[in-house]
Protein backbone atom coordinates (compact mmCIF):
# COMPACT_ATOMS: atom_id res chain seq x y z
CA UNK A 1 0.00 0.00 0.00
CA UNK A 2 1.42 3.63 -0.67
CA UNK A 3 1.04 6.43 1.89
CA UNK A 4 -2.03 8.18 -0.21
CA UNK A 5 -4.92 6.76 -2.32
CA UNK A 6 -4.14 6.25 -5.78
CA UNK A 7 -7.49 8.48 -6.39
CA UNK A 8 -9.21 11.15 -4.51
CA UNK A 9 -12.17 12.39 -5.14
CA UNK A 10 -14.08 14.76 -2.39
CA UNK A 11 -17.34 16.38 -2.26
CA UNK A 12 -18.13 15.76 -6.27
CA UNK A 13 -21.12 17.38 -6.96
CA UNK A 14 -22.73 16.70 -10.63
CA UNK A 15 -26.03 18.58 -12.58
CA UNK A 16 -27.34 17.94 -15.53
CA UNK A 17 -29.02 21.25 -16.39
CA UNK A 18 -31.31 21.97 -12.75
CA UNK A 19 -31.24 18.66 -11.46
CA UNK A 20 -28.07 17.47 -9.19
CA UNK A 21 -27.27 13.65 -9.72
CA UNK A 22 -24.52 13.55 -7.07
CA UNK A 23 -24.48 15.07 -4.09
CA UNK A 24 -21.44 15.62 -2.63
CA UNK A 25 -19.93 11.86 -3.09
CA UNK A 26 -16.60 10.93 -1.59
CA UNK A 27 -14.76 8.24 -3.04
CA UNK A 28 -11.00 6.76 -2.55
CA UNK A 29 -9.41 4.03 -4.67
CA UNK A 30 -5.99 2.41 -2.54
CA UNK A 31 -3.04 0.83 -4.55
CA UNK A 32 -3.48 -3.43 -4.35
CA UNK A 33 -6.85 -2.86 -3.56
CA UNK A 34 -10.35 -4.04 -5.14
CA UNK A 35 -13.19 -1.36 -4.38
CA UNK A 36 -16.60 -2.50 -5.34
CA UNK A 37 -18.89 0.31 -5.97
CA UNK A 38 -22.54 -0.90 -5.50
CA UNK A 39 -25.89 0.68 -5.76
CA UNK A 40 -29.16 0.23 -7.86
CA UNK A 41 -29.57 1.55 -11.44
CA UNK A 42 -29.36 5.49 -11.22
CA UNK A 43 -27.91 5.73 -7.84
CA UNK A 44 -25.08 7.79 -9.55
CA UNK A 45 -21.94 5.05 -10.06
CA UNK A 46 -21.58 5.34 -13.90
CA UNK A 47 -21.39 9.28 -13.69
CA UNK A 48 -18.62 9.34 -10.57
CA UNK A 49 -17.05 6.79 -12.60
CA UNK A 50 -17.26 9.29 -15.41
CA UNK A 51 -16.17 12.42 -13.45
CA UNK A 52 -13.13 10.21 -12.61
CA UNK A 53 -12.10 9.05 -16.33
CA UNK A 54 -12.78 12.19 -18.07
CA UNK A 55 -15.97 12.10 -19.40
CA UNK A 56 -17.31 15.02 -17.54
CA UNK A 57 -15.30 18.00 -16.54
CA UNK A 58 -17.85 20.26 -15.44
CA UNK A 59 -18.25 19.00 -11.85
CA UNK A 60 -17.63 20.61 -8.36
CA UNK A 61 -15.91 19.02 -5.74
CA UNK A 62 -12.13 17.80 -5.87
CA UNK A 63 -10.36 15.16 -7.51
CA UNK A 64 -6.76 13.96 -7.02
CA UNK A 65 -5.08 11.64 -8.78
CA UNK A 66 -1.44 10.08 -7.85
CA UNK A 67 -1.43 12.68 -5.27
CA UNK A 68 -1.93 15.69 -7.98
CA UNK A 69 -5.31 18.21 -8.10
CA UNK A 70 -6.88 17.00 -11.83
CA UNK A 71 -9.78 17.91 -14.04
CA UNK A 72 -9.37 15.61 -17.30
CA UNK A 73 -10.62 17.30 -20.53
CA UNK A 74 -11.62 13.98 -22.12
CA UNK A 75 -11.46 10.32 -21.78
CA UNK A 76 -7.82 10.59 -23.63
CA UNK A 77 -6.42 12.77 -20.60
CA UNK A 78 -7.49 10.32 -18.62
CA UNK A 79 -6.34 7.30 -20.27
CA UNK A 80 -3.08 9.04 -20.65
CA UNK A 81 -2.50 9.95 -16.90
CA UNK A 82 -2.97 6.43 -16.24
CA UNK A 83 -6.79 5.56 -15.60
CA UNK A 84 -7.98 2.68 -18.09
CA UNK A 85 -12.08 2.33 -18.53
CA UNK A 86 -13.81 -0.83 -19.48
CA UNK A 87 -17.66 0.57 -20.22
CA UNK A 88 -20.74 -1.69 -20.04
CA UNK A 89 -21.51 -1.04 -22.88
CA UNK A 90 -18.60 -1.50 -25.38
CA UNK A 91 -16.53 1.46 -27.20
CA UNK A 92 -14.74 -0.77 -30.04
CA UNK A 93 -15.24 0.45 -33.38
CA UNK A 94 -16.75 -2.97 -35.14
CA UNK A 95 -15.33 -1.86 -38.62
CA UNK A 96 -11.95 -2.17 -37.21
CA UNK A 97 -9.49 -4.53 -36.91
CA UNK A 98 -8.52 -6.23 -33.37
CA UNK A 99 -5.04 -4.06 -33.93
CA UNK A 100 -6.56 -0.79 -34.33
CA UNK A 101 -9.22 -1.13 -31.74
CA UNK A 102 -6.51 -2.02 -29.12
CA UNK A 103 -3.79 0.55 -30.43
CA UNK A 104 -7.10 2.70 -31.06
CA UNK A 105 -5.72 5.80 -29.70
CA UNK A 106 -2.00 5.58 -29.03
CA UNK A 107 -0.80 4.70 -32.76
CA UNK A 108 2.43 3.76 -33.01
CA UNK A 109 4.18 5.33 -36.03
CA UNK A 110 7.27 4.94 -38.03
CA UNK A 111 10.02 7.09 -39.38
CA UNK A 112 7.93 9.05 -41.64
CA UNK A 113 4.68 9.44 -39.22
CA UNK A 114 2.72 6.72 -40.87
CA UNK A 115 1.43 3.79 -38.61
CA UNK A 116 3.42 1.41 -38.15
CA UNK A 117 0.87 -1.28 -38.54
CA UNK A 118 3.28 -4.73 -39.10
CA UNK A 119 4.74 -3.85 -35.37
CA UNK A 120 1.02 -3.17 -33.97
CA UNK A 121 -0.13 -6.85 -35.18
CA UNK A 122 3.07 -7.82 -33.43
CA UNK A 123 1.97 -6.31 -30.45
CA UNK A 124 -1.70 -7.27 -30.89
CA UNK A 125 -0.60 -10.75 -31.14
CA UNK A 126 1.53 -11.01 -27.94
CA UNK A 127 -0.99 -8.87 -25.74
CA UNK A 128 -4.06 -11.41 -27.00
CA UNK A 129 -2.02 -14.43 -26.19
CA UNK A 130 -1.26 -13.18 -22.94
CA UNK A 131 -5.18 -12.88 -22.34
CA UNK A 132 -5.65 -16.17 -23.44
CA UNK A 133 -7.85 -15.05 -26.88
CA UNK A 134 -7.32 -17.18 -30.23
CA UNK A 135 -8.14 -14.36 -32.32
CA UNK A 136 -6.32 -13.18 -34.97
CA UNK A 137 -4.90 -9.22 -35.18
CA UNK A 138 -6.09 -8.38 -38.87
CA UNK A 139 -10.06 -9.69 -38.03
CA UNK A 140 -12.58 -7.23 -37.66
CA UNK A 141 -13.92 -7.02 -34.48
CA UNK A 142 -17.98 -6.89 -36.04
CA UNK A 143 -17.31 -10.57 -36.58
CA UNK A 144 -16.42 -11.57 -33.56
CA UNK A 145 -19.34 -13.11 -30.73
CA UNK A 146 -20.37 -10.38 -27.96
CA UNK A 147 -18.15 -12.44 -25.42
CA UNK A 148 -14.79 -11.61 -27.64
CA UNK A 149 -15.81 -8.43 -27.95
CA UNK A 150 -16.07 -8.10 -23.99
CA UNK A 151 -12.74 -9.69 -23.50
CA UNK A 152 -11.13 -7.58 -25.98
CA UNK A 153 -12.01 -4.45 -24.59
CA UNK A 154 -10.60 -5.76 -21.36
CA UNK A 155 -7.51 -6.42 -23.27
CA UNK A 156 -7.03 -3.03 -24.76
CA UNK A 157 -7.29 -1.59 -21.15
CA UNK A 158 -4.65 -4.09 -19.96
CA UNK A 159 -2.83 -3.23 -22.66
CA UNK A 160 -1.97 0.19 -21.40
CA UNK A 161 -0.33 -0.63 -18.33
CA UNK A 162 -2.71 2.09 -16.29
CA UNK A 163 -2.38 2.35 -12.42
CA UNK A 164 -5.98 2.50 -11.84
CA UNK A 165 -8.62 0.33 -13.71
CA UNK A 166 -12.05 0.24 -13.95
CA UNK A 167 -14.71 -2.63 -14.48
CA UNK A 168 -17.90 -1.53 -15.46
CA UNK A 169 -20.03 -4.51 -15.35
CA UNK A 170 -17.09 -6.71 -17.19
CA UNK A 171 -18.84 -10.17 -16.84
CA UNK A 172 -22.03 -9.19 -18.64
CA UNK A 173 -21.32 -11.59 -21.82
CA UNK A 174 -18.81 -14.12 -20.24
CA UNK A 175 -19.06 -17.60 -19.70
CA UNK A 176 -17.76 -18.73 -16.34
CA UNK A 177 -14.47 -20.07 -17.85
CA UNK A 178 -14.49 -16.27 -19.06
CA UNK A 179 -14.91 -14.60 -15.56
CA UNK A 180 -12.83 -17.46 -14.11
CA UNK A 181 -10.10 -16.17 -16.09
CA UNK A 182 -10.79 -12.16 -15.29
CA UNK A 183 -11.06 -12.95 -11.97
CA UNK A 184 -7.27 -14.43 -12.04
CA UNK A 185 -5.97 -11.16 -14.23
CA UNK A 186 -7.65 -8.82 -11.42
CA UNK A 187 -5.91 -10.74 -8.22
CA UNK A 188 -2.57 -10.44 -10.49
CA UNK A 189 -3.40 -6.48 -11.14
CA UNK A 190 -4.28 -6.17 -7.72
CA UNK A 191 -0.91 -8.10 -6.43
CA UNK A 192 1.35 -5.66 -8.71
CA UNK A 193 -0.23 -2.23 -6.54
CA UNK A 194 -2.97 -1.29 -9.21
CA UNK A 195 -6.27 0.32 -8.01
CA UNK A 196 -9.10 -1.62 -9.10
CA UNK A 197 -13.01 -0.01 -8.94
CA UNK A 198 -15.04 -3.02 -9.72
CA UNK A 199 -19.11 -2.03 -10.52
CA UNK A 200 -21.17 -4.96 -10.53
CA UNK A 201 -25.06 -5.99 -9.57
CA UNK A 202 -23.85 -9.57 -8.75
CA UNK A 203 -23.63 -10.72 -5.23
CA UNK A 204 -21.47 -13.40 -5.65
CA UNK A 205 -18.54 -11.09 -7.29
CA UNK A 206 -18.55 -8.76 -5.09
CA UNK A 207 -17.93 -11.18 -2.04
CA UNK A 208 -15.47 -13.08 -4.37
CA UNK A 209 -13.33 -9.83 -5.58
CA UNK A 210 -14.08 -6.96 -2.95
CA UNK A 211 -11.47 -5.51 -0.14
CA UNK A 212 -13.95 -2.42 0.25
CA UNK A 213 -17.34 -1.77 -1.07
CA UNK A 214 -18.96 2.07 -1.50
CA UNK A 215 -22.70 2.09 -2.22
CA UNK A 216 -24.19 5.29 -3.71
CA UNK A 217 -28.17 5.49 -3.50
CA UNK A 218 -29.71 8.58 -5.10
CA UNK A 219 -26.30 10.56 -6.11
CA UNK A 220 -25.74 10.27 -2.05
CA UNK A 221 -22.74 8.42 -0.29
CA UNK A 222 -24.74 5.85 1.92
CA UNK A 223 -21.48 4.20 3.31
CA UNK A 224 -18.14 2.43 2.95
CA UNK A 225 -16.67 -0.70 4.53
CA UNK A 226 -14.69 -3.56 4.02
CA UNK A 227 -16.27 -6.64 3.09
CA UNK A 228 -15.75 -8.53 6.18
CA UNK A 229 -17.56 -5.28 7.81
CA UNK A 230 -20.61 -5.96 5.58
CA UNK A 231 -22.84 -8.79 5.45
CA UNK A 232 -25.01 -9.49 2.53
CA UNK A 233 -28.12 -8.31 4.05
CA UNK A 234 -26.74 -5.24 5.12
CA UNK A 235 -25.47 -4.39 2.06
CA UNK A 236 -28.75 -4.88 0.11
CA UNK A 237 -30.33 -2.56 2.65
CA UNK A 238 -28.09 0.11 2.00
CA UNK A 239 -28.42 -0.05 -1.40
CA UNK A 240 -32.18 -0.30 -2.11
CA UNK A 241 -33.22 1.30 1.41
CA UNK A 242 -35.55 -1.67 2.83
CA UNK A 243 -35.43 -5.51 3.11
CA UNK A 244 -35.92 -7.42 0.26
CA UNK A 245 -37.90 -10.38 0.80
CA UNK A 246 -35.70 -13.95 -0.12
CA UNK A 247 -36.66 -14.93 -3.40
CA UNK A 248 -38.19 -18.71 -3.32
CA UNK A 249 -38.59 -21.23 -6.29
CA UNK A 250 -42.39 -22.23 -5.63
CA UNK A 251 -44.14 -25.05 -7.37
CA UNK A 252 -46.82 -24.34 -9.89
CA UNK A 253 -49.77 -26.61 -11.97
CA UNK A 254 -48.98 -26.20 -15.35
CA UNK A 255 -51.62 -26.56 -17.42
CA UNK A 256 -50.92 -29.52 -20.54
CA UNK A 257 -51.60 -27.33 -23.16
CA UNK A 258 -49.03 -26.86 -25.74
CA UNK A 259 -47.71 -22.72 -26.39
CA UNK A 260 -44.81 -24.27 -28.85
CA UNK A 261 -43.99 -27.03 -30.05
CA UNK A 262 -40.68 -27.50 -32.22
CA UNK A 263 -39.93 -30.79 -33.73
CA UNK A 264 -36.11 -31.27 -35.24
CA UNK A 265 -35.05 -27.55 -35.80
CA UNK A 266 -31.81 -27.04 -37.62
CA UNK A 267 -29.87 -24.04 -38.05
CA UNK A 268 -27.19 -24.25 -40.46
CA UNK A 269 -23.79 -22.67 -40.10
CA UNK A 270 -23.21 -19.20 -41.57
CA UNK A 271 -19.82 -20.49 -43.14
CA UNK A 272 -19.06 -24.05 -43.15
CA UNK A 273 -21.73 -25.99 -45.00
CA UNK A 274 -21.22 -29.26 -42.92
CA UNK A 275 -21.91 -27.77 -39.81
CA UNK A 276 -24.84 -26.62 -37.60
CA UNK A 277 -25.69 -24.09 -34.92
CA UNK A 278 -28.77 -25.76 -33.51
CA UNK A 279 -29.04 -29.80 -34.32
CA UNK A 280 -32.31 -31.64 -34.42
CA UNK A 281 -33.74 -29.82 -31.50
CA UNK A 282 -37.17 -30.76 -30.13
CA UNK A 283 -39.02 -29.87 -27.15
CA UNK A 284 -42.51 -28.54 -26.28
CA UNK A 285 -43.32 -25.03 -24.09
CA UNK A 286 -46.66 -25.58 -22.79
CA UNK A 287 -48.82 -22.09 -21.86
CA UNK A 288 -47.90 -20.40 -18.73
CA UNK A 289 -44.63 -22.37 -18.15
CA UNK A 290 -40.82 -21.00 -17.74
CA UNK A 291 -38.58 -23.44 -19.46
CA UNK A 292 -34.78 -22.59 -18.84
CA UNK A 293 -32.11 -22.97 -21.63
CA UNK A 294 -28.61 -23.51 -20.49
CA UNK A 295 -25.38 -24.33 -21.82
CA UNK A 296 -21.86 -22.99 -22.50
CA UNK A 297 -21.23 -20.08 -24.67
CA UNK A 298 -21.67 -21.68 -28.42
CA UNK A 299 -23.55 -24.48 -27.66
CA UNK A 300 -26.53 -22.78 -29.69
CA UNK A 301 -28.69 -21.71 -27.21
CA UNK A 302 -29.11 -17.71 -28.42
CA UNK A 303 -28.89 -19.64 -31.95
CA UNK A 304 -32.05 -21.22 -30.94
CA UNK A 305 -34.05 -18.23 -29.96
CA UNK A 306 -32.86 -15.98 -32.99
CA UNK A 307 -34.28 -19.18 -35.45
CA UNK A 308 -37.33 -19.06 -33.87
CA UNK A 309 -38.29 -15.34 -33.87
CA UNK A 310 -37.38 -15.67 -37.87
CA UNK A 311 -34.01 -13.50 -37.84
CA UNK A 312 -32.48 -16.23 -39.15
CA UNK A 313 -33.61 -16.22 -42.54
CA UNK A 314 -33.25 -19.42 -44.83
CA UNK A 315 -30.65 -21.15 -42.96
CA UNK A 316 -33.35 -22.54 -40.44
CA UNK A 317 -35.07 -25.98 -41.16
CA UNK A 318 -37.98 -27.41 -38.58
CA UNK A 319 -41.24 -28.19 -38.04
CA UNK A 320 -42.81 -25.90 -35.49
CA UNK A 321 -46.43 -25.18 -33.67
CA UNK A 322 -47.89 -22.38 -32.29
CA UNK A 323 -50.53 -22.95 -30.03
CA UNK A 324 -51.51 -26.21 -32.05
CA UNK A 325 -51.58 -24.33 -35.43
CA UNK A 326 -48.64 -25.01 -38.00
CA UNK A 327 -45.88 -22.00 -37.67
CA UNK A 328 -43.62 -20.79 -40.85
CA UNK A 329 -40.85 -19.37 -39.52
CA UNK A 330 -40.49 -16.06 -41.76
CA UNK A 331 -39.22 -13.22 -40.39
CA UNK A 332 -39.57 -11.01 -36.94
CA UNK A 333 -42.46 -8.54 -37.85
CA UNK A 334 -44.30 -11.91 -38.56
CA UNK A 335 -43.44 -13.70 -35.60
CA UNK A 336 -44.49 -10.38 -33.50
CA UNK A 337 -47.86 -10.57 -35.59
CA UNK A 338 -48.06 -14.35 -34.23
CA UNK A 339 -47.56 -13.24 -30.33
CA UNK A 340 -43.67 -14.32 -30.87
CA UNK A 341 -41.47 -11.87 -29.13
CA UNK A 342 -37.33 -12.13 -28.77
CA UNK A 343 -35.70 -10.17 -26.31
CA UNK A 344 -32.13 -10.41 -27.38
CA UNK A 345 -28.62 -10.44 -25.03
CA UNK A 346 -27.25 -7.18 -26.58
CA UNK A 347 -29.45 -4.05 -26.19
CA UNK A 348 -27.01 -1.67 -28.09
CA UNK A 349 -26.75 -3.28 -30.93
CA UNK A 350 -29.80 -5.14 -31.73
CA UNK A 351 -32.53 -3.51 -29.31
CA UNK A 352 -32.64 0.36 -28.23
CA UNK A 353 -32.21 2.79 -30.53
CA UNK A 354 -30.48 5.30 -28.34
CA UNK A 355 -30.91 8.71 -29.38
CA UNK A 356 -34.87 8.22 -30.09
CA UNK A 357 -37.12 9.08 -26.58
CA UNK A 358 -38.29 6.50 -24.03
CA UNK A 359 -41.80 6.50 -24.86
CA UNK A 360 -40.86 5.86 -29.22
CA UNK A 361 -37.98 3.13 -27.93
CA UNK A 362 -40.82 1.20 -26.14
CA UNK A 363 -43.46 1.11 -28.72
CA UNK A 364 -41.27 0.61 -31.68
CA UNK A 365 -42.63 -3.16 -32.02
CA UNK A 366 -46.01 -1.91 -31.49
CA UNK A 367 -47.06 0.87 -33.11
CA UNK A 368 -49.90 -0.51 -35.00
CA UNK A 369 -51.71 -0.40 -31.87
CA UNK A 370 -51.89 3.14 -31.70
CA UNK A 371 -52.78 4.34 -35.11
CA UNK A 372 -55.74 5.40 -36.37
CA UNK A 373 -57.88 5.29 -39.53
CA UNK A 374 -55.10 7.10 -41.82
CA UNK A 375 -52.08 5.67 -39.86
CA UNK A 376 -51.56 8.65 -37.63
CA UNK A 377 -49.92 7.34 -34.43
CA UNK A 378 -52.28 8.69 -31.45
CA UNK A 379 -49.54 9.97 -29.43
CA UNK A 380 -51.57 10.68 -25.96
CA UNK A 381 -53.05 6.82 -26.48
CA UNK A 382 -49.00 5.53 -26.77
CA UNK A 383 -48.03 7.72 -24.13
CA UNK A 384 -50.58 6.33 -21.44
CA UNK A 385 -49.48 2.67 -22.61
CA UNK A 386 -45.94 3.44 -21.84
CA UNK A 387 -46.23 5.14 -19.09
CA UNK A 388 -48.66 2.42 -17.18
CA UNK A 389 -46.35 -0.15 -17.65
CA UNK A 390 -43.24 2.04 -17.30
CA UNK A 391 -44.55 2.13 -14.11
CA UNK A 392 -44.94 -1.21 -12.82
CA UNK A 393 -41.21 -2.05 -14.16
CA UNK A 394 -40.31 0.66 -11.22
CA UNK A 395 -38.66 2.43 -14.56
CA UNK A 396 -36.30 5.39 -13.26
CA UNK A 397 -36.18 8.13 -15.96
CA UNK A 398 -36.13 11.84 -15.86
CA UNK A 399 -38.52 12.14 -18.51
CA UNK A 400 -40.59 9.29 -21.07
CA UNK A 401 -39.35 12.09 -23.51
CA UNK A 402 -35.70 11.69 -22.48
CA UNK A 403 -33.71 9.83 -25.12
CA UNK A 404 -33.20 6.14 -24.01
CA UNK A 405 -29.13 6.56 -24.25
CA UNK A 406 -29.21 9.09 -21.08
CA UNK A 407 -30.98 6.37 -18.65
CA UNK A 408 -28.33 3.90 -16.66
CA UNK A 409 -27.71 0.47 -18.16
CA UNK A 410 -30.23 -1.07 -15.96
CA UNK A 411 -33.30 0.78 -16.80
CA UNK A 412 -32.52 0.67 -20.83
CA UNK A 413 -33.19 -2.94 -20.29
CA UNK A 414 -36.49 -2.05 -18.47
CA UNK A 415 -37.66 0.13 -21.54
CA UNK A 416 -36.35 -3.47 -24.21
CA UNK A 417 -38.63 -5.33 -21.55
CA UNK A 418 -41.60 -3.08 -22.21
CA UNK A 419 -41.25 -2.80 -25.53
CA UNK A 420 -41.37 -6.53 -25.72
CA UNK A 421 -44.67 -6.49 -23.52
CA UNK A 422 -46.28 -3.72 -25.50
CA UNK A 423 -46.84 -5.84 -28.45
CA UNK A 424 -48.50 -8.30 -25.93
CA UNK A 425 -46.83 -11.54 -26.98
CA UNK A 426 -48.65 -15.15 -25.88
CA UNK A 427 -44.49 -16.34 -26.23
CA UNK A 428 -41.51 -14.40 -24.80
CA UNK A 429 -37.83 -15.21 -26.45
CA UNK A 430 -36.04 -13.81 -23.00
CA UNK A 431 -32.15 -13.75 -23.67
CA UNK A 432 -30.39 -12.43 -20.38
CA UNK A 433 -33.35 -10.39 -19.28
CA UNK A 434 -31.77 -9.01 -16.18
CA UNK A 435 -27.85 -8.44 -17.34
CA UNK A 436 -26.96 -4.88 -16.23
CA UNK A 437 -29.94 -4.90 -13.75
CA UNK A 438 -29.35 -4.29 -9.78
CA UNK A 439 -30.97 -6.27 -7.10
CA UNK A 440 -33.74 -4.13 -6.50
CA UNK A 441 -34.97 -4.45 -10.25
CA UNK A 442 -34.57 -8.21 -10.80
CA UNK A 443 -37.19 -8.32 -7.61
CA UNK A 444 -39.05 -6.40 -9.77
CA UNK A 445 -38.80 -8.45 -13.14
CA UNK A 446 -39.01 -11.41 -11.12
CA UNK A 447 -42.32 -10.70 -9.91
CA UNK A 448 -43.35 -9.20 -13.40
CA UNK A 449 -42.52 -12.31 -14.90
CA UNK A 450 -44.63 -14.58 -12.66
CA UNK A 451 -47.53 -12.69 -12.88
CA UNK A 452 -47.12 -13.03 -17.44
CA UNK A 453 -46.71 -16.67 -16.55
CA UNK A 454 -50.00 -16.70 -14.48
CA UNK A 455 -51.62 -14.71 -16.93
CA UNK A 456 -50.65 -17.94 -19.58
CA UNK A 457 -47.80 -15.87 -21.02
CA UNK A 458 -45.03 -18.78 -22.08
CA UNK A 459 -41.18 -17.78 -21.65
CA UNK A 460 -37.93 -19.39 -23.00
CA UNK A 461 -35.04 -17.76 -21.10
CA UNK A 462 -31.52 -17.75 -21.23
CA UNK A 463 -29.74 -16.33 -18.18
CA UNK A 464 -26.10 -16.80 -17.05
CA UNK A 465 -26.94 -16.69 -13.75
CA UNK A 466 -27.16 -19.78 -12.26
CA UNK A 467 -29.31 -18.74 -8.94
CA UNK A 468 -31.60 -17.40 -11.57
CA UNK A 469 -31.67 -19.97 -13.63
CA UNK A 470 -33.04 -22.40 -11.02
CA UNK A 471 -35.07 -20.35 -9.55
CA UNK A 472 -37.39 -19.04 -12.40
CA UNK A 473 -37.57 -22.56 -14.19
CA UNK A 474 -40.37 -24.94 -14.08
CA UNK A 475 -38.15 -26.90 -16.83
CA UNK A 476 -34.03 -26.48 -17.39
CA UNK A 477 -33.04 -27.69 -20.89
CA UNK A 478 -28.88 -27.91 -21.32
CA UNK A 479 -27.67 -27.78 -24.49
CA UNK A 480 -24.41 -29.10 -25.83
CA UNK A 481 -22.79 -28.86 -29.35
CA UNK A 482 -26.24 -27.81 -30.79
CA UNK A 483 -28.33 -30.24 -29.35
CA UNK A 484 -30.24 -31.14 -26.02
CA UNK A 485 -28.33 -33.09 -23.79
CA UNK A 486 -30.38 -33.07 -20.78
CA UNK A 487 -33.90 -32.10 -19.42
CA UNK A 488 -34.41 -31.44 -15.51
CA UNK A 489 -37.66 -30.67 -13.74
CA UNK A 490 -37.65 -27.89 -10.89
CA UNK A 491 -36.74 -30.43 -8.29
CA UNK A 492 -34.30 -32.20 -9.58
CA UNK A 493 -32.37 -29.60 -10.96
CA UNK A 494 -28.96 -28.30 -9.69
CA UNK A 495 -26.14 -25.79 -10.36
CA UNK A 496 -23.54 -29.13 -10.69
CA UNK A 497 -25.88 -31.24 -12.84
CA UNK A 498 -26.47 -28.12 -14.95
CA UNK A 499 -22.84 -27.61 -15.40
CA UNK A 500 -21.96 -31.40 -15.88
CA UNK A 501 -24.58 -31.62 -18.62
CA UNK A 502 -23.29 -28.53 -20.10
CA UNK A 503 -20.04 -29.45 -20.62
CA UNK A 504 -21.11 -32.83 -22.34
CA UNK A 505 -20.68 -35.16 -19.18
CA UNK A 506 -24.32 -35.94 -18.84
CA UNK A 507 -26.72 -37.44 -21.09
CA UNK A 508 -30.53 -37.00 -19.56
CA UNK A 509 -33.32 -38.85 -22.40
CA UNK A 510 -32.40 -38.73 -25.64
CA UNK A 511 -30.43 -36.18 -27.76
CA UNK A 512 -32.07 -33.84 -29.08
CA UNK A 513 -35.55 -34.17 -27.84
CA UNK A 514 -37.66 -32.87 -25.00
CA UNK A 515 -41.48 -32.90 -23.65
Amino acid sequence: MTTSPLVTMRGIRKSFGPVEVLHGVDFTVEAGEVHVLAGENGAGKSTLINVLCGVFDDFAGELQVFGRPERFAGPLDAARAGIATIHQELSLVPSMSVSDNLFLGRETTGQYGTVDFSFQESEAARVLSEMGLEIAPGRLVEELPIASQQLLEIARALARDARVIIFDEPTSALSEHEVEFLFGRIRELRSRGRGIVYITHKMEEIYLLADRITVLRDGRLVGSATREELPPSELVRWMVGRELAEEQAADRTLSDDPALEVSDLRVAHPELWDRFLVDGVSFTLRSGEIVGLAGLQGSGTSDLLHALFGALGGRVSGDVRLHGQPFEIKDPLDSVEHGLVLLTNDRKALGLAPEMEVVHNASLASLVRFCGFLGWVRREQEHDAVEHLTREFNLSAPSLHAPVRTLSGGNQQKVYLARCLLTEPSVLLLDEPTRGVDVGAKADIYRLMRDWVAHGISILLITSEMEELLLLSDRILVMYRGRIAAEFDRAEASKDGVLAAAMGHANTGAPGEAT
